[in-house]
């Protein structure tokens, strides 16, 4: 028995969930992939999967062999990135997950001019606002906003993204513009389903005075790319990280608000499981994404950002200083 193939075999099968798709990756026929199966199975003298004629299922000791025979296979993996010229060009497959705002707009042209760099790397994507377990759905890389979620994972800072209280001008015509965040309680205020504050929105003053308040309104969503298109069609108040609404300000069709009070700075993370070994193709990517997004984000609203932490009197100062330089 070729336990190398019998253990890679059995992986497969657990990741497709058939024996024919298995076999379809392997690039082996059907009867070859449930002979590995079976010969590994009768090695170990335990059966690892339930067969039915609609699905496998593992057993309970097929979970506990897989869990520590995928262990095994990326362990083999990175020896041998170790020993060739893996360890220096990334190659392979890159599974990554990011959310839905942040890697369309934003992802999509790192990924595009990294493996134009980099041809022998594939990319496999999930988009995705929901937290996903890392370990469990088998992700090398993660790009989470905020926290990074677990003790079991790294993060390492690619980013910075500024929260951003704005609405459209049609709304502000209707309802008047908020003049302190206390005010915001008594607005239709677009509420995001993932936020770690829940429904309590954070402000700072130019003295560093902390504000909270608790907000409500006629729509709730779990994707923040909606709320920001609510925000423009005039429903209410959104407090959104500026590289999902920056291109909204700059058009005009969202107003920023509270201009004195500043909401959280956050920090955008490039995450992955602390368990294992950091590849090269995700270190180099890491470094890639640090390079591009870190100092100069082209989401950043850089005139909005230099007078936020200003009251208006400072801020007027300050542009006039500038503009006698």
């Amino acid at each position: 028995m070729d336990r190398f193939q019998s253990l890679l075999a059995f992986a497969r099968v657990v990741e497709a969930g058939s024996f024919a798709r298995a076999a379809d990756r392997l690039d082996l026929s059907v009867s070859a992939v449930s002979r590995h199966v079976s010969d590994l199975e009768s090695h170990l003298g335990v059966r690892l999967l339930n067969r039915t004629t609609r699905r496998l299922s593992l057993t309970e000791t097929g979970q506990t062999f897989y869990e520590r025979c995928v262990q095994l296979l990326a362990d083999l993996d990175e020896a041998e990135e170790a020993v060739t010229a893996s360890a220096v060009v990334p190659r392979g497959t890159l599974r990554m997950t990011a959310s839905i705002s942040f890697g369309a707009g934003y992802l999509a042209p790192a990924i595009a001019e990294f493996q134009r760099r980099h041809p022998q790397l594939r990319f496999d994507i999930e988009l995705s606002d929901r937290v996903v377990d890392l370990v469990d759905e088998r992700i090398d890389l993660a790009i989470r906003i905020g926290d990074i979620g677990s003790q079991a994972l790294i993060g390492r800072r690619i980013g910075t993204t500024q929260m951003v209280c704005c609405a459209s001008p049609a709304y502000l015509a209707r309802h008047g513009a908020p003049q302190t965040p206390a005010d915001l309680a008594h607005h239709a205020c677009l509420t995001y389903e993932y936020s770690s504050d829940g429904n309590v929105w954070r402000f700072k003053d130019a003295a560093g005075g902390q504000h909270d308040v608790k907000v409500t309104g006629l729509a709730h969503s779990n994707n923040g790319a909606m709320l920001a298109a609510l925000a423009v069609e005039g429903v209410g108040v959104t407090l959104e990280p500026d590289f999902i609404i920056a291109a909204d300000v700059r058009a005009g069709r969202l107003v920023r608000l509270l201009r004195d009070h500043v909401p959280p700075t956050i920090s955008i993370n490039a995450t992955y499981p602390s368990r294992r070994h950091l590849s090269a193709k995700v270190r180099a990517f890491i470094d890639f994404l640090v390079l591009r997004f870190e100092r100069d984000p082209p989401w950043r609203l850089q005139d909005d950002i230099a007078t936020a932490t200003q009251p208006r009197g400072r801020a007027a100062s300050q542009r006039r200083r500038d503009a006698a330089r």
